[in-house]
């Protein structure tokens, strides 16, 4: 079979399913064993998608799949019409009939993308790009209902397993590092899930920047002002189905919540 041709017809299958909210079980084609392969499918998808990217998120990869694969961590676009302020009337669209959960986050936008060209980064340098940093949450969802259990491949493959993005406020002083330490954690129905910091991180959350910007320019992608960076889950993965209200916690810097529902066809 060609590579390029699966990458292709996984792509459609699964830009068809988001479009349907039709959600299925088995992969939809040769299961991709590479983060490249998985890549090449995002790539593909990504050029048959007709929403503008507003951003992209990193996913952590733990151990032993991080020492498998030769990576901590994995990328996804975020689409434009899935960005929203995380207000009093906030609410996260998951496929009812495929995988949905919600992640407490530490988002990053770009202020002044990288000079053409560069492709490595220092952690001082990847800051250097951010100007401004805000807490918020991701929702995390694919039609595919095993998205999140067949490894890291798989989960870049459809869009990093994303499907949406709730920005709160900003965090004052960010530069000074300290919100890393700062203890958060997630409910859902009231009852609390996970708590974690991002100083748990590698690198903390500056290093998931520096890790996308790396990505993204040895990808060939373009980075955008104004592009948001979702850095990765402080207390955890948490499933969700439509109908439950998730909050998460961020102390001083302040508490988000959402309602979540199912997505509709588009």
């Amino acid at each position: 079979m060609n590579a390029s041709n699966d990458a292709e017809r996984i792509a459609a299958f699964f830009l068809d399913a988001r479009r349907t909210t039709t959600g299925f079980t088995d992969y939809p084609g040769p299961v991709p064993t590479t983060l490249d392969e998985g890549y090449a499918i995002q790539a593909a998808a990504l050029a048959g998608s007709k929403d503008p990217v507003a951003g992209w998120k990193v996913g952590r990869i733990l151990p032993p799949l991080s020492e498998q694969f030769g990576c901590d961590r994995l990328a996804g676009p975020i689409f434009a019409p899935t960005v929203a302020a995380a207000d009093a009337d906030a609410i996260g669209l998951t496929f009812a009939e495929g995988f949905g959960a919600a992640e407490a986050e530490f988002l990053f936008r770009i202020g002044t993308p990288p000079p053409a060209g560069k492709t490595e980064f220092t952690l001082a340098e990847a800051a250097y790009y951010i100007d401004a940093v805000h807490i918020g949450i991701e929702i995390a969802s694919s039609p595919f209902q095993g998205i999140n259990g067949m490894g890291p491949a798989v989960t870049i493959s459809d869009f990093g397993n994303n499907n949406g993005l709730l920005v709160g406020p900003a965090v004052s002083d960010w530069r000074d590092g300290n919100y890393v330490g700062q203890r958060v954690s997630t409910r859902i129905d009231g009852v609390e899930v996970g708590t974690g910091t991002a100083d748990a991180f590698p690198d903390g959350a500056v290093g998931s920047v520096r890790f996308l910007l790396e990505n993204l320019t040895k990808r060939g992608i373009i980075i955008q002002m104004g592009w948001w960076i979702s850095t990765g889950a402080v207390t955890g993965v948490h499933p969700v189905q439509p109908g439950q209200t998730v909050e998460t916690d961020f102390g001083p810097l302040g508490v988000l919540s959402c309602r979540i529902a199912a997505q509709a066809p588009r």
